[in-house]
């Protein structure tokens, strides 16, 4: 059971957190040559990150209350969703991303890398709040602790691809194919576990 819910959220940390490689590549070489850019990028990313996990939970420990728990298999709805919209946006722009965008003009700080990731996890608070329903609180908490313990390979992984352009350019260019149809099959994982529409 703790071994299944660790590799379930190692993937699912994976798939959700394969753009920021990308945001925090462009992070690591805009402050290239700059004393602490590693350390105020990894606190920035913690910062943001618990932020987005706090979300989830408070979301799915609101609506756990609220709501009787055959409606619960229905919110594999939201990553289904996201995904369909996803590869919708990606349709309509080709692969076109951008992401330097959300970096520029702006100087590597702490809450400069903590808001970037906060404002670009609304898809995994999403994502998060629907797995974390159609779990257990034991489960939440493996999955948290693990989602935390990656961060650090995440950023790791980021200052790593910041300086081979060639890995960056591979990764933004599939990310757009791999998210969308990661997230549509992890809804209709949801649903069909959850037994939603007689499944």
């Amino acid at each position: 059971m703790i071994l299944s819910s660790t590799l379930q959220a190692i993937g699912l940390f994976l798939v959700t957190n394969i753009d920021d490689i990308i945001v925090l590549s462009l992070f690591f070489g805009r402050g290239a040559g700059q004393r602490g850019t590693t350390v105020r990028i990894l606190v920035g990313q913690y910062l943001g990150f618990a932020g987005i996990l706090g979300a989830a939970v408070l979301v799915s420990l609101g609506t756990g209350a609220f709501l009787p728990p055959g409606v619960i298999p229905y919110f594999g709805l939201i990553p289904l969703g996201l995904g369909v919209w996803a590869a919708w946006q990606g349709w309509r722009r080709g692969e076109d991303d951008d992401d330097d965008a959300k970096i520029e003009g702006k100087n590597v700080a702490v809450w400069t890398v903590a808001g970037v990731t906060f404002a670009n996890g609304g898809d995994n608070i999403g994502v998060y709040a629907p797995v974390f329903l159609s779990v257990g609180p034991g489960a939440v908490a493996a999955y948290c602790i693990v989602f935390l313990a990656l961060v650090a390979v995440l950023v790791g992984l980021a200052k790593f691809v910041a300086t081979r352009r060639p890995i960056a350019e591979v990764l933004e260019r599939w990310e757009h194919i791999l998210f969308p149809i990661v997230l549509i099959g992890l809804g209709f994982f949801i649903l069909v576990s959850g037994g939603a529409f007689g499944f």
